[in-house]
């Protein structure tokens, strides 16, 4: 297991970043190695993404040296999504069994972790968030059935998307983190319209289902001083709370996205009109 850590930026530092700058604080890359775990703990509101994609072997994990705990979840809850084939993730010894978009959520006090792949062909592969948190809630899997779909945007400006929601209060409860996974209709780009801001919150995108030839533009920055992010499939980008967060794709893409801070209310935003983005 390794653990990669990010401080993290403020608007007015992003000014002076050029390209390799900006990649190297806000986008994570090479999350699915073949049979490693990968995290990376960021200072922007603690939150720590990760990447297991075992193939030949399973992985196990959940020391807390790293982060000066007894355990990765000692203080801890984490939601595991896998985006490949059927796995298996096994906490303390108790089993389950993941399709693909199906979403486990592991409760604070959690001491080892073990996953694996059903084969080796098609192997799982399992995006992790995790955040503090201060109470405690059983781990629970959420199948993709088991998630509540929300239908959002209009075709006829190529935003239109279904969001399913898997760890959120109306589904399955957690402390602070929300997890859920949004898909694109065909021939729809845009992911987020209009763009926003949530104060309270701050928001990790972790894009898949592409193609190696294609890209998503990620638009982030202050509304009035934009950035933008060239991401491939299965790289993950960190949104803080000061930043929009938005893109279009040059083919099909879906992304998970997770969120943590002050609140679990999805429509605390403050809407961003195109009109003041430059």
């Amino acid at each position: 297991m390794t653990m990669k850590v990010l401080y993290g930026a403020g608007p007015e530092d992003i000014k002076s970043y050029d390209t390799e700058r900006l990649r190297t604080a806000f986008l994570l890359t090479g999350l699915f190695a073949a049979d490693r775990v990968n995290f990376t703990y960021t200072h922007v509101d603690r939150l720590i993404v990760g990447g297991a994609m075992p193939v030949a072997e399973s992985l196990s994990f959940g020391a807390g040296t790293d982060i000066g705990t007894p355990y990765l979840l000692s203080a801890r809850e984490m939601g595991i999504a896998n985006l490949g084939g059927t796995g298996t993730v096994s906490i303390d010894g108790k089993i389950f069994t993941l399709e693909n978009r199906d979403v486990l959520y592991v409760g604070r006090g959690a001491r080892q972790i073990t996953v694996a792949s059903r084969t080796a062909g098609t192997p799982a592969r399992f995006y992790m968030n995790s955040v503090p948190a201060g109470a405690d809630f059983p781990h629970r899997l959420i199948t993709k059935a088991d998630s509540k779909p929300i239908e959002l945007g209009d075709a006829r400006r190529s935003n239109k998307r279904r969001l399913a929601m898997y760890i959120h209060p109306e589904v399955a409860p957690s402390c602070l983190l929300l997890m859920g996974i949004t898909d694109l209709a065909e021939g729809s780009a845009w992911n987020t319209m209009p763009p926003h801001l949530h104060e309270r919150r701050m928001e990790a995108y972790c894009y898949f289902d592409m193609a190696d030839e294609d890209r998503v533009v990620h638009l982030m920055g202050r509304p009035e001083e934009t950035r933008h992010l060239l991401v491939a499939n299965g790289e993950a980008v960190l949104s803080p709370a000061w930043s929009i967060h938005m893109g279009a794709g040059t083919g099909p893409y879906a992304f998970v996205w997770g969120m943590t801070g002050e609140n679990q209310e999805y429509n605390d935003v403050a809407p961003v009109a195109l009109a003041d983005l430059k």
